[in-house]
């Protein structure tokens, strides 16, 4: 009888409802983080220019590689938010190695907009579909500036958050 409770406790062990989850590393979390970022920041860029505040479709991140006016429909602008998610995860690792130890919302805020000024200044010859910012009206400058405000706060202090948080609890990501 007794032997017959030990095998039932060990199958019960085994059983995958009651294995616990590994947590993820800091590597998944910030591959998570800038996805989400950049399909959710990408969405409402998208919103943004359905309802005319902004000019810049989210399929301009399509411009120097793909070829067509399909870009430019309904299939161009979905391809280009999930291009955006795409190009997300690296800003969010661009994040981790430079900033991550700020733990605020400000270093965020000017995340926000060093991007924005490498997109459209930097940039700007790449795309060739996005004009000057001299060429913009104010709605679209304004908009796409908040825009990238949100974003960098979103990236920014989702990382450092759960950077500090791993730190609080004494768990170190140096190796991970």
């Amino acid at each position: 009888m007794e032997k017959e409770k030990q095998q039932d406790s060990k199958e019960n062990e085994q059983l995958e409802q009651n294995k616990q989850e590994e947590p993820l590393s800091f590597t998944s979390k910030i591959v998570t983080i800038g996805i989400a970022g950049g399909l959710f920041w990408g969405l409402i860029g998208y919103l943004t220019y359905l309802f005319k505040f902004t000019k810049i479709p989210p399929s301009l991140i399509l411009s120097p590689w793909a070829l067509g006016e399909w870009k430019n429909e309904q299939l161009g602008q979905w391809i280009g938010i999930l291009s955006i998610g795409l190009v997300s995860i690296l800003v969010a690792f661009l994040y981790k190695i430079t900033l991550v130890k700020i733990n605020n919302m400000l270093a965020g805020l000017a995340y926000g907009v060093v991007l924005w000024i490498i997109v459209f200044y930097l940039l700007n010859p790449m795309f060739i579909d996005l004009p000057t910012i001299t060429k913009l009206d104010r709605n679209t400058v304004i908009t796409t500036i908040c825009l990238y405000l949100l974003y960098g706060v979103f990236i920014g202090y989702s990382i450092s958050f759960e950077y500090h948080e791993n730190q609080q609890k004494g768990t170190s990501y140096s190796n991970k």
